[in-house]
């Protein structure tokens, strides 16, 4: 059998983006401030974890050796293995942009060449006839927010005008998004999603990436808790994909998590959902035992981004990620001869950096499976190079961007 399961592990740099000055990012380094935060004892938190960053298993299959790639140096606090287990590098990111959707979508062979759209810093974020029309489309009475924000925060601090009033609350990032965020029963779940279906067919022209239903519940904002019903309407990749490649050649792509829309659900054959990374990885095992000759499972972990990341809190990214790690023997014990599972990341977002957004990082690649030997694949010029690794593994033909390391 030839099989493949893709995880992203989403927001997991490691450091040393070489256009990161760009971006006002020079210096971001997810992996290593983590760890540097764990051995100083920054990052402790009682009855979630303690002491030095705890990876072993990540350790075994090269991310020390990635760190060093990346960074020149090795993350504190953390022993580098005599032995190593896996094909291991990380690449730099060639798209216009340290968004979800770009980093997706040239992991599966097709960079973002254009210039997204993007919502002003000051002021008022969206322009008003989009917001008239949107209003009067949608039949709410107006928006709230209309500015740059945090999701939780702006949640905290509008939640009870949302719902006493009935108007969404309408913000953005630094990414290429409008979100909106409503009551999931005093507002509506459906009505949400209806209401960013409209945003969604309104900001088509002006180049907005995503639009994503944040739906919320609780009565205060002690008790406010974004919920797993989370949607993104994504613009569709500007040409095919790994994904649409696969399906053409009529193979099984299983969509894990929130990959059906970051695709616009173009290439996919089968949508799992699951809310947080442990039932993330149970659907991702449940998957790879359905899973047939030439099928890929693929996976986006969002929890360190959206959970962790963005709100900038180390201690919880690092017990995410030790988390995680402790349960990649499971996806050892499941894999077949012939099978390629490949862990990588599609931006990074430092939790120790200024602001709350991504942060311009190379990512890991991390590539193994029965029979793979370990070696060193350097620094790759594009995240397409994984893309058409698991092509060239799955038997199609290799698309135009990227090249495999098999």
């Amino acid at each position: 059998m030839a099989r493949a399961f893709l995880f992203v592990l989403d927001s997991f740099g490691v450091g040393g983006g070489p256009d990161a000055a760009q971006y006002g990012d020079e210096g971001s380094d997810t992996l290593g401030h983590i760890a540097e935060f764990c051995a100083a004892g920054a990052a402790d938190r009682q009855g979630l974890r303690s002491g030095p960053l705890s990876l072993p298993n990540l350790s075994a299959l090269g991310l020390m050796q990635i760190a060093r790639t990346a960074t020149g140096r090795a993350p504190a606090g953390m022993p580098v293995p005599d032995k190593v287990y896996g094909i291991h590098g990380c690449a730099n990111e060639i798209s216009r942009g340290k968004d979800t959707p770009s980093g997706h979508w040239e992991i599966a062979g097709t960079p973002v060449t254009f210039d997204w759209g993007y919502f002003p810093t000051e002021g008022e974020a969206f322009p008003s006839q989009f917001i008239e029309a949107l209003c009067n489309a949608a039949e709410v009475p107006g928006i709230l927010g209309n500015c740059h924000a945090s999701g939780t925060e702006i949640i905290a601090r509008l939640g009870e005008e949302h719902i006493r009033t009935g108007k969404p609350i309408c913000y953005t990032s630094s990414d290429s998004v409008f979100q909106v965020a409503a009551h999931e029963t005093h507002f509506g779940l459906d009505r949400l999603l209806g209401f960013c279906r409209i945003a969604r067919t309104l900001l088509d022209s002006h180049n907005i990436g995503r639009v994503i239903a944040r739906p919320f519940v609780g009565e205060r904002p002690s008790t406010f808790e974004r919920t797993g019903n989370r949607r993104d309407f994504s613009v569709p990749p500007p040409e095919p994909t790994l994904l649409d490649r696969l399906v053409n050649a009529q193979r099984k792509v299983h969509a894990i998590g929130k990959i059906g829309d970051i695709f616009a659900h173009q290439g996919v054959s089968r949508v799992i959902k699951a809310n947080g990374n442990d039932a993330l990885m149970d659907a991702s095992l449940a998957a790879m035992e359905a899973a047939e000759d030439g099928d890929l499972v693929f996976t986006n972990f969002v929890d360190f981004d959206m959970v962790y990341g963005h709100r900038r809190d180390v201690a919880g990214y690092a017990a995410a990620l030790e988390a995680f790690d402790a349960r990649l023997p499971d996806v050892h014990r499941k894999l077949a001869p012939g099978d390629l599972v490949v862990l990588t990341a599609d931006h990074g977002c430092d939790p120790t950096w200024r602001g709350t957004d991504h942060t311009r990082e190379r990512v890991p690649i991390i590539a193994y499976g029965p029979g793979l030997k370990s070696r060193d694949i350097g620094i790759r010029s594009t995240y397409a190079d994984v893309g058409e690794t698991v092509a060239r593994h799955l038997g199609i033909a290799a698309g135009p961007h990227g090249r495999s390391f098999l």
